[in-house]
């Protein structure tokens, strides 16, 4: 298994910065014998459908959502298997729970998520 611990986030000013960082730990022996493939950062504000914010892959390939693009930016460091989340210019909209997911890639081409409890971020306009 693998087990996710988010750091980061609270409250922040419009316009502010704030950092999230996920470490990923295989818990078992099984786990540990597998890699990391995509890792990610997806968002869900209340009454609101939880959505993708950004994706890195294994080789440092990074995707955003249009309504982060410039102003987040996704990182990785393979040998910590941890994934940052730099969030700059933050806007009102961009309140809610942050949830760190990393897949870990089986032999058989199969993908197996896994996901963060999530933790709060709260902009004032």
């Amino acid at each position: 298994q693998v087990q996710l611990l988010e750091s980061g986030g609270g409250f922040a000013q419009a316009g502010g910065s704030q950092k999230l960082s996920c470490v990923a730990s295989k818990t078992t022996s099984a786990s540990r014998r597998f890699d990391f493939n995509a890792m990610e950062w997806h968002r869900q504000a209340p009454g609101n459908r939880r959505e993708l914010v950004a994706t890195i892959s294994s080789s440092g390939v990074t995707n955003y959502a249009d309504s982060v693009k410039g102003r987040f930016t996704i990182s990785r460091d393979n040998a910590k298997n941890t994934v940052n989340l730099q969030m700059n210019s933050l806007k009102a909209e961009d309140t809610g729970v942050y949830y760190c997911k990393v897949d870990l890639s089986l032999p058989n081409g199969l993908l197996l998520p896994f996901w963060g409890q999530g933790t709060q971020v709260t902009v004032s306009s």
